[in-house]
């Protein structure tokens, strides 16, 4: 993947890597997949497709009213009979 320096470009994609809680290489990475996926190449098409992505993500915090870091750190909480699960001994 070539390197984009467009900063809004980046500042769309740090954006959505924040309200994600991921790297802004995977908001990137993930847009890149969405206007590949859509058949589109330019620059101006892959900020209109991470816009919308951050859309869709802050669509979905405000429904939920969850944040997704927050999502995730409940996600990360081991069940209660897993607790005491050892890998190795």
């Amino acid at each position: 993947m070539p390197l984009i320096e467009d900063h809004h470009y980046l500042k769309i994609c740090a954006q959505l890597a924040s309200s994600l809680s991921i790297s802004i290489s995977a908001a990137r990475r993930k847009v890149e997949v969405a206007a590949a996926r859509e058949g589109k190449k330019n620059l101006q098409a892959r900020k209109e497709i991470a816009q919308k992505l951050l859309e869709q993500t802050l669509n979905e915090d405000k429904k939920n009213n969850i944040s997704a870091s927050e999502s995730f750190d409940q996600l990360l909480k081991a069940l209660k009979e897993e607790e005491n699960f050892m890998l190795e001994d």
